[in-house]
C-alpha cells in the first residue's frame, strides 16, 4: 500500500477505522468470482472493482441485448450483440486498472465449474436459473468455497451467505433452503415474470457488501441467514437457516460424481409434448405446421427465421380458434410457458391435433445456432 496514487483511490475506505489499511490490503489480496454478468452481477462487479478487490473473475456466455439494459448497468446500446463477460471485463479495467480481471466467456457447467471456481476465495452467484444455482452450490460445497447467493423476481429479492466456515454452527448451503428444485412453472425467471430494474441493483450491491465484509472481517455478514427485500414497501425480512443432515446426501460426494450429475435434468421442465431443438430445426420450414409464440407481446424480438403467430399464454384460451393447423409447435423464451400452453391445447383438442413445445425455448434454439 505504498503507492500514494493507489492510497488516494481508496482513501475514503482506508479512513474507516473498522477497515483501515489492513482491510484494504485484505481486499487487494482477495480473489472473487462473479458468475453471471447480468442484473445482479453488473452492480456487484462495479462495486467490487471500485473497492479494490485484487482479482475478479467473470463467468458468462450470453450476449448483451436491448431488453437487458434497464437493469444491467455495465452495458450501453453500443454493446448490444457483444459478449457480456468480455465487455464487462473491458469496463472494469477502465474503472480500476490496478486490479486483475479474469474473463471466462463460457457457460458454467459441471465440466468446467470445479476448475474455474477453485482459483477463487469467494463465489457470487448472479445466475437466473435453478440448474446453475444447484450446480454452483454443489461445486462450492465440494471445494469448500464461500458462496454469496442472490436471487430476484418482479419486486422481491433474496440474499444469503452459504457454505462459510463457522466455529459455532454447521455451514448452511443452498440445498438446505431448497432441498428440491421448484415444480415446473412454480417460479418464473426474470424473462418470464419480469423485474423492476432497480431491484437487481439493490440486491447485487448488497451481495458486494456481504463480500467486502467477509473479506475484511468487518460487520456481521449474512452467514447462515436469508434476507428478503420487497421493493414496493421497503420491507426487509430475515430468517435463520439451519443445516439439515439429509440435504448433504443430495450433493455429489466428489468431483467425479459432480461431473456426472445432470443438473439440467434435475431442474428441467418435464413435458410429454417436448420437442428437441434438432427436431424443431427439421420442422421449421414445414408449411403445414403452425408455430405459435406464447410470450407476451413486445416481450422480446420476434424470430425472423420462420413464419409464426403470437398468442400470449395469458390470452391463449380466448384465442384457441386462431389455431387451425393439425400440427402445432409452441415456443416461449425458456420452454416453461410453452409446456403449459401445450397442456391447455391438449385438453381442448384431445388427440385430434399434434402438439409440441420447444425444449429450452426460443432462446435456447437461438444460442444453439451461434
Amino acid at each position: 500500500m505504498s503507492n500514494p496514487s493507489k492510497n488516494d483511490r481508496y482513501q475514503r475506505q482506508i479512513s474507516l477505522k473498522e477497515l483501515g489499511e489492513i482491510g484494504q490490503q485484505k481486499l487487494k489480496d482477495a480473489k472473487v468470482l462473479v458468475i453471471g454478468a447480468g442484473g445482479l452481477g453488473c452492480p456487484a462487479l462495479l462495486y467490487l472493482a471500485g473497492a479494490g478487490v485484487g482479482r475478479i473473475g467473470i463467468v458468462d456466455f450470453d450476449l448483451v441485448s436491448l431488453n437487458n439494459l434497464h437493469r444491467q448497468v455495465l452495458f450501453t446500446v453500443h454493446d448490444i450483440g457483444l459478449s457480456k463477460a468480455l465487455r464487462a471485463g473491458d469496463v472494469l479495467e477502465q474503472i480500476n486498472p490496478d486490479i486483475e480481471i479474469i474473463v471466462f466467456n463460457e457457460k458454467i457447467s459441471n465440466t468446467n465449474a470445479l476448475d474455474i471456481i477453485k482459483g477463487f476465495d469467494i463465489i457470487l452467484d448472479g445466475t437466473d436459473n435453478f440448474a446453475s444455482k444447484y450446480l454452483i452450490n454443489d461445486a462450492c460445497v465440494i471445494l469448500k468455497k464461500t458462496l454469496v447467493y442472490g436471487a430476484i423476481s418482479r419486486f422481491e429479492g433474496q440474499i444469503a451467505v452459504f457454505n462459510h466456515p463457522s466455529e459455532i454452527k454447521t455451514a448452511v448451503n443452498y440445498r438446505d433452503l431448497f432441498p428440491q428444485a421448484p415444480a415446473d412453472g412454480e417460479v418464473l425467471n426474470c424473462e418470464e415474470a419480469g423485474v423492476i430494474g432497480v431491484l437487481p441493483g439493490i440486491i447485487g450491491t448488497m451481495m458486494a457488501n456481504e463480500t467486502i465484509k467477509l473479506i475484511t472481517g468487518i460487520g456481521n455478514a449474512l452467514i447462515n441467514r436469508l434476507l428478503t427485500y420487497n421493493s414496493l414497501n421497503n420491507h426487509f425480512f430475515e430468517m435463520e437457516l439451519l443445516a439439515m443432515p439429509e440435504t448433504g446426501k443430495m450433493i455429489p460426494e466428489d468431483a467425479g460424481a459432480f461431473k456426472e450429475f445432470n443438473y439440467d435434468w434435475f431442474c428441467s421442465v418435464h413435458s410429454a409434448f417436448e420437442l428437441s431443438q434438432e427436431e424443431f430445426e427439421e420442422k421449421i420450414h414445414d408449411k403445414n405446421i403452425q408455430f405459435v409464440d406464447v410470450r407476451e407481446a413486445g416481450e422480446a424480438a420476434q424470430p425472423e427465421d420462420f413464419k409464426h403467430i403470437n398468442i400470449p399464454l395469458s390470452s391463449l384460451k380466448d384465442q384457441i380458434p386462431d389455431i387451425k393447423a393439425e400440427t402445432i409447435i409452441l415456443f416461449c423464451q425458456s420452454g416453461k410457458r410453452s409446456a403449459g400452453a401445450a397442456e391447455i391445447l391438449s385438453k381442448h383438442f384431445g388427440k385430434s391435433r399434434k402438439i409440441y413445445s420447444l425444449k429450452d425455448g426460443i432462446a435456447g434454439w437461438q444460442k444453439s445456432k451461434l
